[in-house]
């Protein structure tokens, strides 16, 4: 899913150690234009330290998220992890995919001397 908003807030970042290795956790704080209710929300990266250094309070990304949830000690717990996130001037630039040309319109012949359009493909 992909949402675009504006940077209110970047979190500090929390790090930590697991089974798997080190971990970092940033949380940053959006929102979203055009909304009545829930105008802002806020969104996890995880081991994506670089990619949320690079962003700025104020200004509007296009993020790509998944939202998960999981159960720990019988309360359920729900994040929304972003995975991409691009300044919105780049998404609006970014290439179209390759498409066909558009084809030309057919024009309508006339019958020999009757004046009658004769548009059928057959």
């Amino acid at each position: 899913m992909d949402f675009e908003g504006k940077v209110l807030e970047i979190l500090p970042a929390v790090t930590g150690q697991s089974a798997r290795g080190t971990w970092e956790r940033q949380t940053v704080v959006f929102e979203q234009p055009n909304k009545q209710y829930g105008k802002e929300l806020a969104v996890t990266f995880m081991n994506k330290g670089q990619e949320v250094a690079n962003l700025r309070v104020g200004e509007s990304y296009l993020v790509s998220f998944d939202i998960e949830s999981r159960n720990y000690q019988g309360k359920w717990y729900t994040d929304v992890r972003a995975w991409r996130v691009q300044p919105v001037q780049a998404a609006a630039a970014a290439p179209a995919p390759n498409m066909p040309p558009f084809m030309e319109e057919p024009q309508p012949s006339y019958a020999a001397g009757a004046g009658v359009v004769d548009d059928m493909p057959f």
